[in-house]
């Protein structure tokens, strides 16, 4: 039977495991607030803020976590987004330039260029046009996508007497 010091100590060694966070916790967190507000002109310091890291401390150990840069990361982030919107929609480059939170269209379509081989433009064009993509609500989907013919015996429509 163990000594109640002994049992003490282990005890404070595993409360002090449980309460310390591990660092990956914190750049996940960076890593969070990059992919919900990308859009918004975050740069490696409010990442940094955010993991409660230095700047220098933090881009070293989300390149070692992650394998890139947070910058590269950001970027990233933003051309999919881009990417994605200029599949989808007929607005013009500059205004997804700007939606995804980059200040320069020529940065972001030499940007752009280097990540997908073609220039945002060329790339749209890959695509059919947004205009020939209808969208329909899901609830209207929902109710014309109902089998039409009735198994149950309440759906029956009542026979007048």
């Amino acid at each position: 039977m163990a000594r109640p010091g002994v049992r003490l100590l282990r005890l404070r060694a595993i409360l002090e495991w449980m309460a310390f966070a591990p660092p990956a916790r914190h750049l996940l967190r960076a890593k969070d607030l990059a992919d919900a507000r990308y859009f918004e002109p975050l740069g490696v310091d409010d990442l940094a803020a955010a993991a409660g890291l230095s700047r220098a401390h933090f881009s070293r150990e989300f390149r070692r976590a992650f394998g890139e840069s947070p910058h590269a990361y950001l970027l990233t982030r933003r051309l999919e987004r881009a990417a994605a919107l200029l599949r989808t929609t007929d607005r013009s480059v500059a205004d997804i330039c700007f939606s995804v939170g980059l200040q320069s269209v020529g940065s972001f379509t030499s940007s752009f260029t280097r990540t997908y081989g073609l220039s945002p433009t060329a790339y749209r064009a890959t695509f059919p046009p947004a205009a020939h993509q209808a969208r329909i609500p899901m609830c209207v989907l929902r109710v014309y996508g109902r089998p039409q013919r009735r198994t149950f015996r309440e759906d029956s429509v009542p026979v007048p007497d």
